[in-house]
């Protein structure tokens, strides 16, 4: 049996907040509504007028006040609109939420209905209204044939003639619809009657959409039924504001409307919050894969609009995909009804979630919006989504498609988007069917027997074959109406749980990389933009690859770093409702270990508790727990209440004004745990403030649009370089790595995205979809027709190089739109170090910059412009390679210069030189150098970042020599130079007789500073004797190396350096082995001249070789047969890369196919070992040559690939 309760109390705690009549006020007349943006030309019938909150009860509350401009502009978000009896009037119901400043919101439901207009006054206003246009287009029609009959007549003596002609008589006599325009009928009082547009609306604490939506409806009815109802209006409003509480957690609520009883509930503190709005309708309207990329958009936080006729459809896209969002919340500017006088918040510089009516047969393309390049456009009439460029996937996106198709097919809908139909309204239900449905509540509550339910059954069956009684709803009509509302709820929780699930599985071992470095909440808070939460690459790491896209932009939104602070907030504040239930759900699957050990690796798992979620929703919809106060009398003064039909009384506004005192709430509020309660959003706008149409208001809100965009500048500048400095210095071995490549990928989209929103802030023309390409269409036009509208030269020089970055982006053969041209821009000139000057170059125009913008720019505030210019220069102390790497398939002219050793001031003597330059994206071909020259121009497509370098000549005898200091590549279009140090000769004869080297690189910064740190460059000539270092220092220098390379392959794939640097370069395993095997050698006269290591090798070999012959080779012949079949394979080759590049290249070989470790020992173990080595050489210590080998074991388990430049030749 369930109990009677009552709502008394607490605001908190009632069903409802306010009850609000909105309409025609008669007092203050007919005022058109400016900012309709409708033509005069359109019949008075057809035009918006300002509507006036007319009542609202109770006057105003201490937690929700009651903000009249806003609820009256949402209540009637297109203004007050009038009918005449020929029109149709059809009812109509939305919705629509206002959020408050601390991020919480509270909901109104509206129904909206037309009224017969009793005032004399407003009927003959209307028929003024109705002449006056009469006029105006008739005088327009006399104007258009007296000029085309007489041209020279003049139009004023037109419109005066016809004014003159027409009176009031004749007005009324003419047709209307032969007045051109006036094709929507004309407007009599003595013969027409006039109605306007009436809204009723409940605001509520909660979303019960379906609750709310059936008491206006009834309540609508009793007004135009013919028969009063039961108790005075007055009763049952008072009633829904004052003695129906919320349901508590868990349990569902009976509360009695005008004609019934009506249901809801709420869910349980284990389960997700309340979402009463139809998830079904949003997928039918859109479809699964729009709904899916729609979401994704969402948590991008990208900007998103909502387009449809249908102000409930707004509504239910808006709250279905905001819903689908837990744990996260929505952290920015949420408007899903934008009414028209706020359509200025369309030019709003930062993420929102909006919707805009569409005007009738009109079309998206007439929308004049000045941010498109990072908007999701959702056109919900026609089920389109057209996300903005580059959108990731959503993880698994195929998998979650598939299972929700599932989900919807159960519930008879089809996956794919398709238009729907809004249920009829119910007609008003006889006495009969009230008691009927009164056995339907019994049937619920479980009051009845089991002969009374088998009787039931059997009435229903009935019902069903026969159909029902006359001039009411039938009972079959009202069993399937209760069908469809808890299938309904069953569908809404069943899709809501798939998505949970998938964040379940996504970020189920996220506490482990919450980082709480803070002491106390005091030092937290005051460096809380300084701090980091979370370890995102860490993070990213564990993820799989294909989630990584997705991943790494939804680390930086807002939602996330809001569920984080409030993650690090629970250590001494009352944890979030939503974040509570997400961690106890993640301890749930912890506890049955449902999550897999190798996240990177995880499987698909479809939700398993699809069928309890909808069991328990179903219990409580069935089956109420509590039942309200019913209505009763109230003490109203005589005369009040008296029903009057289609017309809804003046209500007694002291009887509704508060609630008389009960001692029976439902509950109360639950008390907190002795912790403090804070916010954990970050938004630097005031929501109520966005509501407000006023002009100082308008002036506030864009003047904190650009405060906001100047602190976001800041911030993510200021994360660039952090991160990219810490990315630096684990270059350079000085910590540990902290961003990926991935992840620096979007940090720069990021500011792509902050760039298009600062230049489309304030837009008034507009070339294409983004902003800033706009800008320099606009800037190229006008250098073109004038160069004087700059300051001076120098700044006249500089623009012009920034046209020729336009000019090249335009050439660029990708297929780019212009977002994807004006991101190509950007990219290019951050990787220049220009991007400061080159926008601050831009702006030097300000006439220009007036002629485009409104007043209230960003780009025209001359103080926050030039911080904001700052911020980006501070960039400028960083290096980037995002062009390079980003645009990958463009073509690129390099110019390679030889530079020879000057001290010894010999002229280079090369034969029919040539180079090879080899990148991450692959390598130039060779390149012949023209005579009598050290240098050559070539283009060809992107290489990416350079690593090596191949430098050769032909075999033409001893005098084609050349002894290089160094080759110099350098990019003609991002300005980087790379530089292949050498101080080797090249030619025959001299050094070790190579005709071919091959160098490794090292990228100069802009400063003159060696970037790439301390191993990347090519390795210096051994001395002759060659410099001793001590056994500890060679050890050390072995091990270092090994580890370089073990590290290379623990870092994400992203964010790995040159592996070829690591083998070859100046403290790579090559150079390192090397001065192993050189400790302790005897003396250099057994070769003449210089030391090199495969002279050794070739000894060994030969040596080898000759035991084999005469049976006395010992050790294994399977490890003696490799290395003398690589050693003769390599001297083999028809390269001619000199001793040196013979010993690079065996060493190389040998870790790939993992036989150095192996090698070693045999040339340790060789007799020619005694004779060339000292007997203190590591090479004669059995126990380092043994460290060694198993040092070098550990570089087995990482698949090693060497660059095409090394083994060119090599058949191996």
């Amino acid at each position: 049996m369930s109990g009677v309760t009552s709502g008394t109390g607490s605001a908190s705690c009632r069903f409802a907040h306010y009850f609000v009549v909105c309409g025609l006020d008669t007092e203050t007349g007919l005022e058109p509504e400016e900012l309709a943006g409708e033509s005069f030309e359109q019949s008075p019938l057809r035009r918006s007028f300002k509507s006036k909150v007319l009542a609202h009860y109770p006057e105003s509350t201490d937690r929700s006040p009651f903000n009249r401009d806003a609820v009256n502009m949402l209540c009637m978000p297109h203004g007050l609109s009038f009918r005449s009896q020929a029109d149709g009037r059809e009812h109509h119901f939305h919705s629509f939420t206002v959020a408050q400043d601390d991020g919480t919101r509270s909901y109104g439901f509206v129904h909206t209905y037309y009224e017969a207009v009793t005032s004399a006054q407003i009927t003959t206003a209307m028929q003024t209204l109705h002449q006056m246009h009469h006029v105006e287009h008739y005088s327009t029609s006399s104007l258009s044939s007296s000029s085309a009959s007489s041209p020279s007549t003049s139009s004023t003596d037109s419109l005066v003639s016809s004014m003159d002609e027409l009176d009031a008589d004749s007005l009324a006599a003419r047709p209307l619809s032969a007045c051109l325009g006036c094709a929507a009928g004309s407007f009599q009082p003595a013969r027409d009657t006039l109605y306007a547009s009436k809204a009723l609306c409940l605001l509520t604490p909660l979303p019960f959409l379906h609750a709310a939506r059936h008491f206006l409806s009834q309540l609508h009815q009793a007004v135009t039924s013919h028969t009063a109802p039961p108790l005075p209006l007055e009763s049952y409003i008072h009633n829904i504001l004052y003695e129906v509480p919320v349901p508590p957690p868990g349990r569902s609520l009976r509360f009695h409307g005008v004609q019934g009883p009506i249901v809801c509930q709420q869910p349980g503190p284990e389960e997700l919050p309340l979402g009463d709005y139809p998830l079904g309708e949003a997928f039918s309207l859109l479809g699964v894969e729009n709904m899916v990329r729609l979401l994704t958009s969402v948590l991008l936080e990208t900007q998103v609009l909502l387009y449809s006729q249908d102000y409930q459809r707004l509504m239910t896209v808006a709250e279905g995909i905001t819903n689908l969002l837990f744990p996260f919340q929505w952290q920015h500017v949420y408007l899903p009804i934008l009414p028209m006088p706020l359509h200025h918040l369309l030019d709003a510089p930062v993420p929102y979630l909006m919707g805009i009516q569409r005007k009738d047969c009109s079309q998206c393309s007439t929308l004049d919006l000045s941010h498109e390049a990072n908007l999701c456009f959702v056109d919900i009439d026609n089920h389109r989504v057209d996300p903005p460029e580059d959108l990731p996937l959503f993880p698994d996106q195929p998998e979650l498609i598939q299972e929700l198709n599932e989900v919807l097919l159960r519930f008879g809908l089809q996956p794919h988007g398709g238009a729907t139909t809004n249920p009829a309204p119910a007609a008003p239900p006889c006495l009969s069917s009230l008691v009927l449905e009164d056995l339907m509540e019994d049937r619920r509550n479980g009051n009845l027997g089991g002969e009374e339910l088998a009787m039931l059954e059997r009435l229903q069956a009935l019902a069903r074959r026969c159909g029902g009684m006359e001039g009411g709803k039938t009972l079959g009509r009202a069993f399937q109406e209760e069908e469809e509302e808890l299938n309904a709820a069953k569908m809404n929780v069943q899709l809501r749980e798939v998505f949970a699930g998938r964040f379940t599985a996504i970020f189920g071992r996220y506490e482990e990389f919450v980082i709480h470095s803070a002491p106390d909440l005091e030092s937290w808070l005051g460096n809380r933009d300084g701090t980091s939460n979370f370890d995102k690459g860490s993070f990213l790491s564990a993820q799989p690859a294909p989630h990584l896209h997705f991943l790494s932009w939804f680390l930086e939104t807002a939602m996330f770093s809001s569920f984080l602070d409030s993650k690090v907030l629970s250590r001494w504040a009352d944890q979030e409702p939503l974040q509570r239930v997400f961690d106890g759900r993640l301890e749930r699957e912890h506890l049955y270990n449902t999550f897999e050990d190798d996240p990177g690796n995880r499987r698909y798992r479809k939700c398993s508790v699809l069928h309890k979620s909808a069991q328990a929703i179903e219990r409580r919809l069935l089956k109420a727990d509590h039942t309200a106060i019913h209505p009763h009398l109230l003490d109203m003064r005589i005369g009040q209440g008296r029903h009057q039909q289609s017309c809804f009384p003046r209500l007694q506004a002291d009887v509704l004004a508060q609630g008389h005192n009960t001692n029976n709430p439902i509950y109360k509020p639950r008390m907190g745990r002795g912790k403090c309660k804070y916010s954990t959003g970050r938004r630097s706008l005031h929501q109520s403030k966005l509501l407000d149409p006023s002009p100082s208001a308008v002036t506030q809100i864009q003047r904190g649009f650009v405060e906001g965009l100047l602190s976001e500048c800041r911030l993510k500048t200021r994360r660039m370089l952090m991160e990219r400095m810490g990315k630096e210095s684990v270059e350079l071995g000085q910590g540990k790595a902290s961003i990926t490549g991935l992840q620096e990928n979007t940090l720069i989209h990021s500011l792509c995205d902050l760039l298009e929103r600062t230049w489309g802030h304030g837009l008034l023309l507009k070339q294409g979809r983004s902003a800033l390409w706009s800008h320099l269409l606009h800037c190229q036009r006008n250098i073109t027709q004038n160069t004087a509208i700059f300051e001076n030269h120098r700044i006249s020089g500089s623009i012009f190089f920034v046209i020729f970055f336009f000019r090249f982006v335009q050439t660029m053969s990708e297929g780019l739109s212009e977002v994807g041209r004006a991101r190509a821009w950007i990219h290019l000139s951050l990787e220049k170090k220009v991007l400061s000057q080159h926008l601050k170059l831009l702006l030097a125009n300000q006439n220009l910059i007036r002629q485009l913008y409104k007043s209230h720019a960003f780009l025209l505030c001359e103080e926050e412009r030039e911080q904001f210019l700052f911020h980006l220069l501070s960039l400028n102390t960083v290096d980037y390679l995002c062009f390079t790497r980003t645009f990958t398939s463009i073509s690129i002219p390099y110019r390679v210069v030889i530079t020879p050793m000057k001290k010894l001031s010999i002229a280079m003597t090369m034969s029919n030189p040539w180079v090879c330059v080899s990148g991450e994206l692959g390598d130039s071909g060779v390149r012949q150098i023209p005579k009598n020259t050290q240098e050559i121009f070539f283009q060809c497509q992107n290489l990416g970042r350079l690593s090596t370098l191949q430098l050769g000549q032909e075999n033409s005898g001893l005098l084609s020599k050349c002894l290089v200091d160094c080759v110099v590549v350098h990019n003609e279009i991002t300005g980087h130079t790379y530089r292949f140090p050498c101080g080797r000769w090249l030619g025959k004869g001299v050094g070790d007789g190579s005709l071919e080297r091959v160098l490794i690189g090292q990228l100069v910064s802009p400063r003159g500073e060696e970037e790439s740190g301390r191993w990347t460059g090519t390795p210096p000539e051994q001395s002759s004797p060659p410099q001793r270092l001590s056994s500890v220092q060679v050890q050390e220098e072995m091990r270092e190396a090994v580890n370089n390379l073990v590290k290379h392959f623990h870092k994400a794939e992203q964010e790995r350096g040159n592996l070829t640097a690591l083998l070859c370069g100046e403290e790579g395993l090559v150079r390192s082995l090397e001065q192993f095997l050189l400790h302790g050698f005897k003396s250099s006269r057994l070769f003449q001249r210089s030391v090199f290591i495969w002279d050794f090798v070739e000894k060994v070999v030969v040596s080898m070789e000759t035991a084999d012959q005469m049976g006395d080779l010992r050790g294994s012949t399977e490890l003696c047969d490799s290395l003398c079949h690589y050693a003769n394979a390599i001297n083999a080759s028809p390269r001619n890369i000199g001793k040196e590049g013979k010993f690079q290249l065996l060493v190389c070989l040998g870790v790939r196919d993992q036989l150095l470790p192996q090698w070693l020992p045999l040339l340790a173990e060789s007799h020619l070992t005694a004779r060339l080595y000292e007997e203190s050489a590591l090479v004669q210590d059995r126990a380092a040559v043994n460290s060694l080998s198993r040092i070098l074991h550990t570089l087995h388990e990482f698949p090693i690939t060497l660059e095409t430049a090394l083994i060119k030749g090599v058949d191996l």
